[in-house]
This record gives C-alpha cells, sequence and structure tokens, in this order.
C-alpha cells in the first residue's frame, strides 16, 4: 500500500490522570465536527487488520543484545533501550520478549532476588542513579504499540560469563544447599520444593507489580548436558532424589525429573492466570520434543529425556498460553523449518497460540554455513501457510540491530510491510467489547481525535485508521491515549474517514466507531 503522507498522522498525546478521563469522553461525545458513520453503510467499513505476532527476544545475559557492555551508566543503558524499542516498532514487530532474569538476579528493582551483574557491572549493586529497567521499559514499549513479556530463566543460578562474586542475597549464597556446580554452571535443583518456590515468588512478584503482557520461559529446564569432573553428564541432585524417596515417592528418577518442571509450569500458569487473567505465559522448548517426532526425525538432542522438559505435555494439556519452539532449521533441508512446524501444530490440541523461533542471529554472510536474508522471508510465508500458526519470534535483537545482510530492511519492506495486531487470546478472556467514544475536535491549531473507552472497557490498544484519497492508514497506538492529533497529508489529500477500534487486554476486539470528515 502507498503511504498516505498523513503527515505523522496520529501523534499520541500523553494520557491524563485518571480524573480527567471522564472529561475527555465528555468532550469526545461532545466534538460533533465530524458525523457518525454506521457500520451498516459500506462505505464506512476499514479494512481488517492483521492479526500475527511479531516478537523478538532481547537477551541480557552475556550482554547478548541489551544492555551492550556491564555497568553502563543509566543515560546510556535507557539511550540503548529506547534505541532498541525504536527499532522494533520500525521493522514491523509487535512484541519484545526482555530477559529480567538470566540467572537468580533481577534487571529490575527487586527485594527478592540481587541487581544483575550484566547490568551494572557488580551483583547486587544497583544503578546509580536508581531507575527500573523494567519499569521503563514496559512503559516505553507501550507508548511505541509493542507487548512487553518479562523473560525468566528459572533455574540457572551463574552463567560463565558472570566473572564477578554473588550477592549475599543470591541463592546460592543464602542456600548453597539448593544449588548445584554443574559443568561450567552453577544451577538450581529443580527437585528442591523450595527452589520452584522460589521462581514462582520472582515471577509473582513481576506479574503483579509491573504491567507487562506476557510471562515467557526459555529452555533451560535441568541444564544441557556437560561433562562433570567425575566424567558423569548426570545431574547431581541425590539431595532431592533421597528426600522424594524418603517421603514415599514411587516415580522412576527420570519420571520425577520431570515431574519437578511439569509442577512449576502448571502452576506457574495457574497462578499468574488468578493474578492477571490477561497476562499470556510462554515457553519457548527445544526445537525437538523427542527423536523420531516427527518420525522421519530420528537423531537430535532428547530433550525429554536430558532436559525432562515434556513440552508437548505442556501444549496438549493448555498450561501454556503460547509455544515458541526454536525452530532454527532452514527451508529446504530434510529436518526443515516447515516439518519441524507442521508436528508442534498437530499437538496443539487446546488451541493455543503457536508462534516458533527463528534464528535471525543465523544471518551471516562470508559464511560457509551463511543464512541470507531470504530464508527468513521464507520462514515467515512458511509460517502463514501452516494452519494453526499466528506468528513468530526472532532470536534475537542484536541482528535488527546491526541489520546483517538488510535482513531486517527486507523483512520490513516485504512480509511486515503492514501493521499487525497480537492475535486474541479467547480463553483467557472473552466477550466482544463496546465500541469506544471518538469524536472530532477542530480549532485554529487543527484537528484532534478525542478516544476514550466505553464504561468498564479496560483498552490495551487503539487501531486508528484513516483513509484519504480512497487509501487507509493503520496505527496501533497504547490504550492509555485519549486525544490523537489528526493533519492532513503534505499533498493536501484530505482525510474523510476516521474507524476507531478498542483492543482488550487479551487481544479481542470491539465494535468500530467510524466518523466522517466533513
Amino acid at each position: 500500500m502507498r503511504r498516505i503522507g498523513v503527515a505523522a498522522a496520529l501523534i499520541a498525546a500523553a494520557a491524563g490522570p485518571p480524573a480527567l478521563r471522564g472529561q475527555t469522553a465528555r468532550a469526545a461525545a461532545a466534538a460533533t465536527v465530524a458525523l457518525p458513520c454506521p457500520q451498516s453503510d459500506t462505505a464506512c467499513i476499514a479494512p481488517p487488520v492483521m492479526r500475527e505476532f511479531r516478537g523478538v527476544w532481547v537477551a541480557s545475559v552475556r550482554n547478548l543484545d541489551w544492555p551492550s557492555r556491564p555497568g553502563l551508566p543509566p543515560s546510556l543503558a535507557k539511550a540503548e533501550l529506547t534505541a532498541l524499542l525504536d527499532r522494533a516498532a520500525a521493522l514491523g514487530l509487535n512484541a519484545v520478549l526482555l530477559q529480567v532474569r538470566p540467572a537468580g538476579d533481577a534487571l529490575y528493582e527487586s527485594k527478592i532476588e540481587p541487581w544483575s551483574e550484566y547490568l551494572t557491572g557488580k551483583q547486587g549493586l544497583p544503578p546509580a542513579p536508581l531507575w527500573d529497567p523494567l519499569q521503563f521499559a514496559v512503559e516505553q514499549a507501550h507508548a511505541r504499540g509493542l507487548e512487553l513479556h518479562a523473560w525468566f530463566n528459572p533455574y540457572r543460578a551463574k552463567e560463565p560469563s558472570a566473572k564477578g562474586p554473588l550477592a549475599a542475597t543470591h541463592i546460592a549464597r543464602r542456600h548453597p544447599e539448593l544449588v548445584k556446580k554443574y559443568g561450567t554452571q552453577l544451577w538450581m535443583d529443580p527437585g528442591e520444593p523450595e527452589v520452584r518456590a522460589q521462581t514462582l515468588r520472582v515471577v509473582l512478584d513481576v506479574v503483579k507489580r509491573y504491567d507487562i503482557d506476557g510471562v515467557h520461559l526459555d529452555d533451560y529446564f535441568y541444564p544441557y548436558p556437560e561433562r562433570r569432573p567425575n566424567g558423569s553428564t548426570d545431574f547431581p541432585d541425590d539431595r532431592s532424589w533421597k528426600a522424594y524417596k524418603k517421603r514415599g515417592g514411587k516415580l522412576a528418577r527420570d519420571d520425577w525429573r520431570r515431574s519437578n518442571v511439569d509442577d512449576l509450569i502448571e502452576t506457574l500458569h495457574a497462578e499468574i492466570a488468578k493474578e492477571k487473567p490477561w497476562v499470556k505465559f510462554g515457553i519457548s522448548p527445544f526445537q525437538l520434543w523427542r527423536p523420531g517426532y516427527p518420525a522421519s526425525v530420528t537423531t537430535g538432542l532428547d530433550a525429554y529425556a536430558t532436559l525432562y522438559a515434556d513440552s508437548r505435555k505442556w501444549f496438549m494439556k493448555g498450561w501454556v498460553d503460547y509455544l515458541t519452539p526454536q525452530l532454527y532449521r532452514r527451508v529446504d533441508e530434510e529436518r526443515s523449518y516447515g516439518l519441524l512446524l507442521k508436528w508442534w501444530a498437530e499437538q496443539n490440541a487446546m488451541q493455543r497460540h503457536l508462534w516458533p523461533g527463528l534464528y535471525t542471529s543465523g544471518v551471516r554472510t562470508g559464511a560457509a554455513t551463511e543464512w541470507r536474508r531470504g530464508e527468513l522471508v521464507a520462514q515467515v510465508l512458511a509460517t502463514r501457510d501452516q494452519p494453526a500458526v499466528d506468528g513468530e519470534v526472532h532470536f534475537s535483537m542484536e541482528a535488527f540491530l546491526s541489520d546483517r545482510d538488510s535482513v531486517g530492511t527486507v523483512l520490513r519492506r516485504t512480509v511486515y510491510a503492514q501493521p499487525a495486531l497480537v492475535p486474541d487470546s479467547p480463553w483467557m478472556i472473552s466477550g466482544a467489547q463496546a465500541a469506544p467514544i471518538a469524536g472530532l475536535k477542530r480549532t485554529a491549531q487543527g484537528d484532534s481525535l478525542l478516544v476514550a473507552p466505553a464504561v468498564g472497557v479496560a483498552v490495551r490498544w487503539w487501531v486508528i485508521q484513516l483513509r484519504a484519497g480512497g487509501l487507509w492508514n493503520t496505527q496501533i497506538v497504547d490504550g492509555s491515549t485519549r486525544a490523537f492529533g489528526v493533519s492532513s497529508s503534505r499533498d493536501a489529500t484530505r482525510i474523510d474517514l476516521i474507524a476507531v477500534t478498542a483492543v482488550g487486554r487479551a487481544g479481542a476486539m470491539s465494535a468500530v466507531s467510524a466518523l466522517r470528515v466533513p
């Protein structure tokens, strides 16, 4: 679609305090410059908005994506984060999965776990001057029409890239009996009930205190196999295993390990929904559930038997609102992207979201195993061709910030040329929403579109659609905003129709309020 030149067609104004929102609604209702345009009039119907999840992981571990190095002054850390969110929005993405707990630490203000070394340079040291990166990220993401999902690692206690000492408040210092040395890492033992309680407490603390849109776990449950000093690759959980047996446990050891992980997943999903039923819970497991599934894929890591992650079970039981298997494969190889995606789609018994992970960081030039930008375009198209799949997540933001092989630029010009709204999740919060209140106020300074939700309606986004010269321009704007400047295009093409739709916290769309502009 040709850009209609509506000079910054919507300029989001800062939302007023709650006491003024009623005044805004009354002003919108009283603004009579524009005339209501009933949806029974086919000339008033705006084109449908695409529903597709377009996410990107932003990793803090090893300072992969953000912040660029430990100990950045807060002003620079904020500037980097702002630039990152600007880039995500400019590319046509609509969600950011920000890693806030890489290893029993916090990239936000927490009374439970210490500040992360990856943020301040020393674990437990708060940023100076004090700021809260997660609060900042949520506000800035929403202002750009982006969902913000908080990404947690459930069990890692220390990663090899962390060189400094552990803070006194870290779980490995407070309860060393719960943490095991495994290979090059420290790992919280999933078999310890206190460990699962700690992770649950950390996640729910964030859910309660921050206006996040989702909780995300990565693929690290029991750790990926490493050789221990005694030559074994088995996880050293004798203490928790013996305690389980002493309590009368009957499961075999591998089944018991899987049940430990299952317990965390099922409990997290239930407790998040209880606290805030609109916050999505998602997991990004390893690409294979087990070798032999699908039947033609007979080799590869058995995540079921080594990470003790029964990801198919979680999906089939509806313990997640979305699943993001890391399908880091090409579309044209034997163990292809499409083959794995089709298998996962067939496991979706509860009709949850399936948003596969794409290896966008695999884009290289000049390497023997290079991926080119066209591979990612092909994967997005393959995703759209697979029934019951409605989006994808890119690993990771660094590839877009550097725009390797122009991958982001090309995605924006092709498959992401039109804006997309995150898909609806009707099992979370269902029911149609009443149309918003909308009016156009004309002053000497210009036209202002005033919007307000219907009584009792919580709005996450506004979908604002402007028609000029027969062409539509669509923007997705933070639901806290109440007024938008609407200006004509540079070539004086006049806006003659405005359509406003409210989008609820779980993605349900309201009826449309359409206005004819005289």
